[in-house]
């Protein structure tokens, strides 16, 4: 007899935006998709031009692979993905190693478990990692010292990559972030909605620029200008 039984969908839509990470990016995904969660894996090609995308055709099927021809932004691509995301909740991941896919379950199970709506992954819940550059940690102490001063919300790690929502609350936020202006949006819209965050310790291994990093400390201006900008946002009816 044929099971007419309707499928379930993914538990955790895992969205992964990625510019010319032929290094890192089979292992990254294979480590996402080693771990316990139901997951559904979304990586936006964001115009790569190293073997990026011949690798991402090689891991076939398990995955979703959306792609740019040219560069986007961060944001936009990650913008790209929540369109696609199939799970009751979403979180980002970067296709370097900083962050560990294996502590992802971490930071999305208090969202399957039904408690909370927002989870971040704080890399300074155990203090500040011994080798972030001065001004890395400079910055990340100021912008958590942002969202404290507009917004009277406490925070260890506003910047952390490890961001998971509940996927149709980051849809209600309008996101139009392009670049690395993504976590303070979602982070202004989150305390506007009244939505708490919640954060859970997680391991961080920084790596240089000649390793790859593409995000730098001068991108801090329009981090805090973001912050700033949506002090007084709301959402726009029907949302």
């Amino acid at each position: 007899m044929a099971n007419d039984a309707p499928k379930l969908g993914p538990d955790v839509s895992v969205l992964i935006p990625v510019l010319n990470e032929e290094a890192t990016i089979r292992e990254v995904v294979e480590r996402v998709l080693a771990t316990p969660i139901h997951c559904q894996v979304i990586v936006v090609d964001d115009g790569s031009t190293d073997r990026t995308p011949e690798i991402l055709k090689e891991l076939g099927d398990c995955i979703l692979v959306l792609r740019n021809e040219r560069p986007t932004g961060k944001g936009a691509a990650l913008r790209k993905a929540l369109e696609a995301a199939e799970g009751r909740a979403v979180v980002v991941q970067d296709a370097d190693l900083e962050y560990l896919p294996e502590e992802l379950p971490a930071v999305v199970n208090p969202i399957l478990e039904g408690g909370e709506s927002i989870v971040y992954g704080s890399r300074f819940a155990h203090g500040l990692p011994p080798k972030m550059a001065l001004p890395n940690k400079i910055v990340n102490i100021l912008l958590a010292w942002s969202v404290r001063v507009l917004y009277g919300q406490p925070m260890t790690d506003e910047a952390t990559c490890y961001k998971a929502f509940r996927t149709d609350l980051l849809r209600q936020m309008d996101l139009q972030c392009t670049r690395f202006e993504f976590c303070p949006e979602v982070t202004a819209k989150a305390i506007r909605l009244k939505v708490p965050i919640r954060e859970v310790p997680i391991s961080y291994t920084p790596r240089t620029t000649l390793e790859g990093k593409k995000i730098r400390w001068t991108d801090a201006p329009q981090a805090f200008w973001t912050l700033a900008r949506y002090r007084f946002w709301r959402p726009k009816s029907g949302k």
